[in-house]
């Protein structure tokens, strides 16, 4: 008998991937089953970016291994991009990492500057891909705790109550994942200082800023001194309804950039260069195009706050990103048996809020990533 990793005891199968094979079963059995638990962009990316992706698809190199590093083309358009969203310059040459989305840079991020029993800091709630890939690698996790009546920001005076002497790594998250809270940049200035004070590596993963964020798009680099510590994962997924096309990217010093790239060039041979040459036409586009983008999500999301107000569930109007994250306020404040009997009752999947830790317990989160018609379809089984 072949017997698993003892580490592989320590994590299980990603929660979404769990449902979507429940859901493939009903569906199979003639059951219409509404997916409101999963940020999957539906819509298309913006005009003119497939169309560039075709023609780079039929040059002759198109199909070769690329480089490591992303060609100079895709580094320069997000360097651009950096000064041109956030007021942030950032070398292309040397402060710049392309991924095959962000999420693969949780995982290189982790295994160039985590080593065994070292400990990090996670938010509680948070996403969970945080927490699965420290397991792997065998770190101790740290969860610092979050609150509704805090704005979901951490408590910084609670944090250095704590022994930190074995911390490497801090996870931060605005607008925040699962809540949509945003932060302040003199609240992030506070945790820069923190992370600087306590020698700490400070990770800001940044994927939703311009989706319904009615604050200026915050990067970790605007706070000045922060390129000392930090670094940013940040992504076309959500920007630019580019999920499936895996376009992500580490912003960092030349020394961290250095380190990480010896993890990933071990673990892939580079971006199919037309998905690369289809992100820099993305990022050629200016405000116009995030504008169009929100006034559908603006949409949506008001279907989903009337779904909320009916079923006498509470939401912040102030939040950003793709989700509604709502708090369960009747007499059963389970939200996995909540949003299980709700799932049975209507065939509509939401995601219980304890997915993301236990603060998230009694919480349910909306995603927008539907149609307006489909979203009507699930306030009328709803309101049936």
């Amino acid at each position: 008998m072949i017997i698993a990793a003892k580490k592989m005891f320590q994590v299980s199968e990603y929660f979404f991937s769990e449902k979507m094979k429940e859901i493939n079963l009903l569906e199979k059995k003639g059951v219409k089953v509404i997916n409101l638990g999963i940020g999957n962009p539906d819509l298309l990316p913006p005009k003119g970016v497939i169309h560039k992706m075709k023609k780079a698809s039929e040059l002759k190199h198109a199909n070769t291994y690329q480089s490591y590093i992303g060609i100079e083309e895709l580094r320069n358009a997000i360097s651009d991009w950096y000064r041109k969203e956030y007021q942030v310059d950032v070398d292309p040459k040397s402060e710049v990492l392309p991924l095959m989305g962000s999420k693969e840079g949780i995982m290189h991020i982790s295994m160039s500057y985590l080593d065994k029993g070292d400990q990090v800091l996670i938010p509680n709630p948070g996403y969970p891909t945080y927490s699965s890939i420290s397991r792997l690698l065998e770190a101790e996790i740290i969860y610092y705790n979050l609150y509704e009546y805090e704005n979901w920001s951490p408590n910084i005076h609670l944090l250095e109550k704590n022994n930190l002497s074995k911390i490497k790594i801090m996870w931060i998250n605005y607008p925040h994942m699962p809540t949509g809270a945003t932060i302040s940049l003199e609240n992030l200035e506070k945790i820069v200082f923190f992370a600087k004070k306590n020698r700490i590596l400070l990770v800001h993963d940044n994927p939703y800023s311009f989706i319904l964020n009615s604050e200026r798009p915050l990067s970790i680099f605007n706070v000045k001194g922060s390129k000392d510590i930090a670094l940013e994962l940040n992504s076309l997924s959500k920007s630019y309804n580019m999920p499936g096309w895996r376009v992500g990217m580490i912003i960092g010093k030349k020394e961290f950039i250095k380190n990480i790239l010896k993890v990933k060039s071990q673990m892939d041979s580079g971006m199919y260069y037309p998905i690369q040459i289809g992100a820099i036409e993305a990022m050629n586009h200016n405000s116009k195009w995030f504008q169009k983008l929100n006034r559908e999500y603006i949409q949506r999301r008001k279907i989903i706050w009337e779904i909320c107000d009916y079923l006498n569930l509470k939401y912040s109007k102030e939040s950003s990103g793709i989700f509604v994250w709502a708090r369960i306020t009747g007499s059963e404040k389970n939200d996995r048996i909540w949003s299980d009997e709700f799932f049975n009752t209507h065939h509509i999947f939401i995601t219980p809020g304890r997915v993301f830790g236990n603060n998230g317990k009694g919480y349910v989160r909306f995603s927008m990533c539907c149609p307006v018609k489909i979203l009507e379809q699930a306030k009328n089984r709803i309101f049936s």
